[in-house]
C-alpha cells in the first residue's frame, strides 16, 4: 500500500510525457483566409420518361382485371417495335366503387401505367401519340442522363479548382503576400432541373392518329454546378 502514491505519481508523469509531444506538433497558423469558387452551367437533357395509363371500370374484378392486361399488352406489343424506346410497366392498381351509402359495392376500377423512355425525343413522341388511341397521358418529363451528368461535372470540377486557385492568387497578391498555402479544400456538385415548355405535351394529346408528324419537344435544361469551398494561409514576406 505504501507504494501506490509513487506508482500513481509515475502514471500521471508519463502520461504528461506522451502529451507533450503531440502538442508540440501542432503549429500555429496565421493570416488564414476562407474562399469560394463557384462555377455552372446549363445542359440540355437527353432523356425523355413518358406514362401512359389505361383505367376502366366493370362490375366483374376478373373481367376488369383481363381487359386491362389486354390492353397493356397490345400497347407493350406496338411499343417494343420501336427500338430506340425503352419500356416497362409502372404501378397498378385497383379498387372497389361503393354506392353513395358506402355500404355495398357496386363496381371495381383498376388503372396500370405504361412507361416509356429514350432519348430519342421523336421516336419518343411519335409513339406516345399513336399510343393514345387506346391509353392515356398521365406525365411527361426529361431528364439527364448519368453519363451526360459526369461528363460535364468532371469538367466542372476542374474549372472549379481552376476558379479557386485564381481567387487564391488574387487574394494573395491584394494582401502583398509572397506565395500562399493550401489548408483545406472542399469540393460540392449540385444540380436543379429547369421545366421545359409544355407545349409538347399539349401536341401529343392533338396527334392521336399512326403517322402523324412528331411534336416539336423542348426537353429543358438542368443547371450543373460545382462550388470550391476553401481555406489558404498566405505567406507574408
Amino acid at each position: 500500500m505504501p507504494h501506490l502514491p509513487r506508482l500513481a505519481a509515475l502514471l500521471v508523469l508519463g502520461a504528461s510525457l506522451c502529451i507533450l509531444p503531440a502538442q508540440a506538433e501542432e503549429q500555429p497558423r496565421y493570416n488564414q483566409v476562407s474562399l469560394r469558387a463557384e462555377v455552372s452551367r446549363e445542359v440540355a437533357h437527353d432523356r425523355m420518361h413518358v406514362t401512359l395509363y389505361s383505367e376502366a371500370q366493370l362490375n366483374d374484378p376478373t373481367k376488369l382485371a383481363a381487359q386491362i392486361t389486354d390492353t397493356l399488352n397490345r400497347a407493350v406489343t406496338r411499343a417494343r417495335t420501336v427500338k430506340p424506346v425503352s419500356v416497362s410497366l409502372g404501378s397498378r392498381h385497383s379498387y372497389p366503387v361503393y354506392e353513395e351509402k358506402g355500404r355495398k359495392i357496386i363496381a371495381w376500377r383498376e388503372r396500370a401505367e405504361l412507361r416509356l423512355e429514350s432519348t430519342d425525343f421523336a421516336a419518343l413522341a411519335q409513339l406516345s401519340s399513336a399510343l393514345l388511341d387506346e391509353l392515356q397521358m398521365a406525365g411527361m418529363h426529361f431528364s439527364l442522363s448519368s453519363d451526360s451528368r459526369k461528363q460535364h461535372e468532371d469538367q466542372l470540377l476542374k474549372d472549379a479548382v481552376a476558379a479557386f486557385k485564381a481567387r487564391a492568387q488574387l487574394v494573395s497578391q491584394a494582401m502583398g503576400a509572397s506565395s500562399y498555402k493550401l489548408v483545406r479544400l472542399d469540393l460540392n456538385a449540385s444540380g436543379a432541373p429547369r421545366p421545359p415548355l409544355m407545349r409538347a405535351a399539349m401536341a401529343m394529346k392533338d396527334t392521336s392518329m399512326e403517322g402523324a408528324p412528331a411534336p416539336q419537344i423542348e426537353g429543358g435544361n438542368s443547371e450543373l454546378a460545382v462550388n470550391a469551398d476553401g481555406v489558404i494561409e498566405v505567406q507574408m514576406p
